[in-house]
């Protein structure tokens, strides 16, 4: 049996599987999984998409660090983050302090054989997405480097089987996850 003590946040890139793998590493530790995009949606009662169209980033990157904060606190869970909210320095500050960070590393082919036939994606709509998202990738994996444990998404593996090596990399930290 083990037990986890602080949050573990996902973070990296759209496309990386931090909902699936999180989802799946949540049921397997025996903690609530929680994604901040929809707690975002919730909070504001619209879509990503809208928001980001009504209000902007800014007004979205604003919502993201609050809603990030209200998780952090609560008790410890698996939290699936947006793309680009490990890139606030105060967003990595907030989770540093009460979580552990956690990168799927997934190269650029896998992500955009993962993400090239969503419409959910508001920074893909350009007239080039694949070279959008090399864009926010090449921007993106310095800050994403940053996560205090980084583990490899590998194509032929389920998502539970890479839920288990997120799960093996956690129980090298024993300030994160403790056999009880």
């Amino acid at each position: 049996m083990q037990r986890l003590k602080k949050t573990v946040v996902m973070v990296g890139m759209m496309g990386a599987g931090k909902t699936a793998v999180g989802t799946a590493l949540a049921r397997q530790l025996g903690v609530p999984f929680l994604d901040s995009d929809e707690e975002i949606v919730r909070a504001a009662d619209r879509s990503i998409p809208e928001i980001f169209e009504n209000h902007g980033e800014a007004f979205f990157r604003a919502r993201e660090t609050e809603v990030l904060a209200r998780l952090l606190r609560a008790a410890p869970s698996v939290l699936s983050t947006g793309g680009g909210a490990f890139l606030s320095e105060r967003n990595r500050a907030l989770i540093k302090e009460s979580g552990v960070s956690v990168w799927l590393r997934a190269d650029l082919d896998l992500l955009w054989q993962r993400v090239r036939h969503k419409s959910t994606r508001p920074l893909l709509r350009t007239a080039n997405p694949r070279e959008t998202l090399r864009g926010l990738y090449e921007g993106r994996v310095p800050f994403y480097s940053l996560a205090d444990l980084t583990v490899d998404s590998v194509v032929d593996l389920s998502v539970e089987a890479m839920a288990q090596r997120v799960a093996e990399t956690l129980a090298l930290r024993a300030d994160v996850l403790e056999r009880v």
